[in-house]
């Protein structure tokens, strides 16, 4: 049988299950990857489950997003990190070595290995030919202790491409592409996997442009052969060793086959407020732009930052524009400034900021009020950047390059400059001493942990009632994701802190819902939400679980979930339920009591809930699709009270 490249990797690094699509498998993992952001509580769950050492051949902590030190708590929670790192066995990369994505492709990912991150953006592996993927921190710290992940077995989606990129189109155009054919839901359950002739005019930074962005269309996530490309990338990198030839077999069979031709492809933006939300740029009215961000995960690498600064070469920011560059790894920033682009982005006004996150989660750099800003990360959702009636475009790094010169939205190729084709250097400058190796076992054993005043234990959840009597605290609507839930920016510095961050919970959409919470809790009663479509959208971050189960959610009544949000909602004991009749869902209002009177049997024996609305005097039923070992960790309370 002809075998995708997904299929491949999965049955290689299969541990329970059968490979066909829709089915729970389970799967080995060779490499993890936190962040500081997810990574405290992942390691504080790994300390909970009392394993020595870490069991994958390779884990990485990461200090990436909160590096702006206001207060003590992000600058303990490193310390934390670092501690952690060389009691359990980890690489440690220290702040300013920069983002975990970049790094990671950089000097660890390796073609057919499995990664799994606690980090939405983890798919970016896949530019080098890994099954790369985002989950909840637990899931992480379960693998590290040598549990494997669950999952359901994906759909492979072939991505044919053709041709090759005019000037001024790049890898963005191709990903926003993919988002204006597919949206940002539906796709839960789903790979890509690119390849044809236009793959081979593809470099690693390019392709990684892809497969990070590929996050926000809700798939497993995204893959591309291991190919010559590949093997430049890591000779460049200097571990050419660690290449293998990896493609999927001639004649493979695919769910689905979608062609892209890529000489038609024009510059391309993600309007407010959604990734999915494409224009082509000329098509767009000239949007006056108060700020551009050059950098994030997805295009902050050598070539990203290159071109502009050829671009911009010898010119300077329009005077309305604030010029923000983030480059994606201390390699990048040392290679721009050795080969003399960082020289010229400076010089055209550019604020250069730390090799991390930074405006991408709205911790720094939040643009005026009432303004657009202009960006190359991957996410504009409302709010996301800290502004909260700023409007952000997503685009390319020559179209972020055309609206620092022009003040406004603008097609490059109306700058009618030669395009800047900037190649790779054959060897990249590589220092890597700002990552932290393992210590060795018998030093690591007498390791302290340093713990500061922020830190706290997970909190504990107690297992499934008999019966629920819920009140709906909360009814939002659709594409509610997790940076509404629980945001990001400034309140990320009390992640290890869960009953001070649960005071934020909702805060975009009802600065009331923690008192109210709270209430109903002490009450006796527990909390339901209630929403529409593709509820849980964005970051893996786990704590748009954790927090909900502190104040008492036990439940959450959707039209659906996208797929990491769902994982962590079980993962920490509240039931995904869906409506099987979506006019259900106006049904309900805020402040109705709902009433589940056999919810542990019913898990038990069935798919479908029983509720009645004691306030309206109606009954519906909703559904759930559970495993059988997803039913026993619901049923338990959460995965942490198994152990």
């Amino acid at each position: 049988m002809k075998k995708t490249l997904t299929q491949k990797i999965l049955e290689h690094h299969l541990v329970s299950g059968t490979c066909i699509p829709g089915r729970e498998i389970s799967i080995r993992i060779d490499q993890t990857l936190t962040q500081d952001a997810t990574g405290t509580m992942a390691y504080l769950q790994f300390e909970s489950m009392h394993v020595p050492r870490v069991k994958t051949e390779l884990s990485v902590s990461y200090v990436d997003h909160n590096t702006v030190q206001i207060g003590f708590e992000n600058a303990d929670d490193h310390r934390y990190l670092q501690s952690v790192a060389e009691k359990f066995g980890l690489y440690f990369s220290r702040a300013g070595n920069g983002i975990c994505h970049q790094v990671h492709l950089e000097r660890f990912g390796r073609p057919g290995k499995t990664l799994i991150g606690s980090d939405s953006h983890t798919p970016t592996g896949g530019a080098l030919g890994m099954i790369a993927i985002g989950a909840g921190g637990l899931d992480v710290a379960l693998a590290m202790a040598g549990e494997p992940f669950y999952l359901t077995c994906p759909r492979v989606i072939n991505i044919h491409l053709e041709g090759h990129l005019q000037p001024w189109v790049s890898a963005k155009d191709i990903i926003l592409k993919v988002l204006d054919l597919f949206g940002t839901k539906g796709n839960v359950g789903s790979v890509f996997e690119y390849g044809g002739p236009g793959v081979e005019t593809l470099s690693v930074p390019e392709r990684a442009t892809i497969t990070n962005m590929g996050a926000e269309c809700g798939v497993t996530t995204s893959i591309f052969p291991s190919d010559a490309m590949t093997l430049r990338f890591l000779k460049a990198q200097q571990r050419e060793e660690d290449w293998l030839e990896f493609a999927a077999d001639h004649g493979a069979q695919y769910d689905r086959v979608v062609e892209i031709d890529l000489s038609k492809l024009e510059p391309l933006t993600a309007m407010p407020h959604s990734p999915g939300n494409i224009a082509r740029i000329r098509d767009c009215e000239p949007v006056p732009i108060r700020q551009v961000c050059l950098g994030s995960c997805t295009n902050s690498s050598y070539k990203d930052l290159a071109t502009a600064a050829k671009i911009l070469k010898g010119t300077v920011a329009h005077p309305d524009v604030s010029f923000i560059i983030a480059p994606g790894s201390k390699q990048v920033l040392e290679n721009l400034a050795r080969d003399g682009y960082l020289a010229d982005l400076l010089a055209a006004g550019a604020r250069l900021m730390e090799n991390a996150c930074g405006f991408c989660i709205g911790n720094s750099q939040s643009p005026p009020s009432g303004s657009a800003s202009l960006r190359t990360s991957n996410r504009n959702f409302f709010g996301r950047s800290g502004t909260r009636d700023a409007q952000v475009y997503l685009a390319s790094p020559e179209s972020a390059a055309a609206a620092v010169l022009t003040g406004h939205l603008t097609d490059p190729r109306d700058l009618n400059l030669p395009y800047p084709d900037i190649s790779l250097p054959e060897r990249f400058h590589v220092d890597d001493r700002l990552i932290i190796e393992p210590m060795d076992p018998e030093s690591a054993a007498g390791a302290p942990i340093y713990r500061g005043p922020n830190i706290g234990p997970p909190p504990a959840n107690e297992p499934l009632p008999d019966s629920l009597d819920g009140i709906v605290t909360l009814k939002v609507g659709d594409h509610i994701t997790t940076d509404h839930i629980i945001p990001a920016g400034e309140r990320m510095k009390y992640r290890s802190n869960i009953p001070k961050y649960a005071e934020y919970l909702f805060e975009i959409v009802d600065h009331t819902f923690f008192r109210r919470a709270m209430q109903i809790k002490e009450s006796g009663h527990s909390n339901i939400i209630v929403a529409g479509t593709s509820y849980g959208q964005g970051s893996s971050r786990e704590h748009a679980a954790i927090c909900p189960m502190y104040v008492g959610v036990k439940a959450i009544l959707a039209k659906s979930f996208e797929r990491i949000h769902a994982a962590n909602l079980i993962n920490f004991g509240i039931l995904p339920l869906t409506f099987l009749d979506e006019e259900d869902y106006d049904r309900l209002a805020d402040g109705d009591r709902l009433l589940f009177p056999d919810i542990r049997s019913s898990l038990v024996d069935g798919d479908r809930v029983r509720l009645l609305n004691d306030t309206g005097g109606i009954s519906m039923e909703v559904a759930f699709e559970l495993t059988n070992r997803q039913k026993k960790i619901l049923l338990a309370g959460g995965v942490l009270n198994r152990f």
